[in-house]
């Protein structure tokens, strides 16, 4: 794994005395639960992540904003209400990201409220599709003290990027990540640090190269790739990679397909993290799209209250006791190797 000087540096210069001993308070109360097999919490989390909207301007298939399939409430994200999750957590937090399900840059407030995480000495990162990076938005992009801007690349040709980016236009996205690149050295910036990440499927495997010339062409700092979850796999999926190390999924002799990874009764991020709804709701993770598992809802309760509280706890001793009986658990991947390949 390639080392990024200035991003490592960027983010150890935002680590405090409390941050760290919350870190290891959250650490030791994670391994202490596994060698008891009951849930023990010790710790704020090290992490957050805050969906900004539900909107999307995609229709990508295996997206329920692309599909507009949820059942939960659609919007975005309030400022003011974003500014007292941040006040009553930020302290403790190591990093804050800004996305769960939508498109962050269709929230007119988004780059306000990472100004304000940035101001409190949080390491901010968000994941965008990379269609609203014009000239403006990028140098204002910049100016918010964003860390980090993981940009979706699916394809390098346009073809091929519309089969999954559905409604997408490639030129679109590239000519974003160039304005992003500009506004870094219009203003001397290093921030924030620009990855591209190309979701590995079998319309775009062939052009994993390509994407690594198109990053370096136009001075992005990282490339990662990354293995796509599918909702149907069982029977096989045209989005499944022919080759098997960038797939999720594992053919199996009579044909029919299975999550690589074994379900592992222990999942760190009931430990270390959370995701927090546009519209306040308290889910385990992201592999809750639709806030099936409601933990609690900020709105009315403190958030302390909640990560401590009988409904997540009641979670974290249901995931010790068999992960595989928690439906959002079966198509899971935690610990699944992420391929991050070497910096262009």
């Amino acid at each position: 794994m390639a080392f990024y000087w200035h991003d490592t540096v960027n983010f150890l210069q935002k680590l405090t005395p409390l941050r760290v001993w919350n870190a290891l308070q959250v650490m030791a109360s994670y391994y202490w639960s596994r060698a008891l097999k009951k849930p023990v919490q010790w710790g704020m989390p090290v992490t957050i992540s805050v969906e900004p909207t539900t909107a999307c301007n995609l229709r990508c298939p295996e997206c329920p904003s692309g599909l507009r399939a949820f059942t939960r409430p659609t919007g975005n994200l309030k400022a003011d209400f974003f500014r007292q999750v941040v006040d009553e957590m930020g302290e403790r937090l190591l990093y804050l990201i800004f996305y769960f399900q939508g498109e962050p840059y269709i929230n007119p407030a988004f780059l306000d409220m990472v100004r304000y995480t940035a101001d409190r000495g949080l390491y901010t990162i968000t994941s965008t599709n990379g269609h609203f990076l014009n000239r403006e938005n990028a140098r204002r992009t910049v100016a918010s003290g964003l860390d980090r801007l993981i940009i979706s690349v699916d394809g390098t040709t346009q073809e091929v990027y519309e089969q999954y980016r559905k409604a997408g236009q490639l030129e679109a996205v590239l000519q974003g990540a160039r304005n992003i690149v500009e506004a870094k050295k219009e203003a001397g910036a290093s921030r924030p640090h620009v990855i591209f990440q190309f979701l590995v499927v079998r319309p775009n495997e062939h052009q994993i190269p390509e994407v690594y010339r198109l990053a370096e062409e136009i001075g992005v700092d990282e490339v990662k790739l990354k293995t796509a979850q599918v909702y149907d796999f069982e029977n096989g999926n045209p989005l499944i990679p022919e080759n098997e190390q960038y797939a999720r999924y594992a053919r199996q002799p009579d044909g029919t397909y299975r999550v690589k990874n074994k379900l592992l009764n222990h999942c760190w991020k009931l430990w270390h993290a959370c995701v927090i709804t546009w519209d306040g709701l308290v889910v385990p993770c992201c592999f809750d799209k639709d806030a099936a598992h409601r933990l609690g809802d900020l709105k009315s309760v403190p958030f302390r209250e909640i990560w401590q509280g009988q409904a997540y706890q009641k979670f974290r001793r249901a995931l010790l006791q068999g992960r595989d009986q928690i439906d959002i658990c079966t198509n899971c991947t935690e610990g699944c190797k992420v391929w991050e390949e070497e910096s262009v």
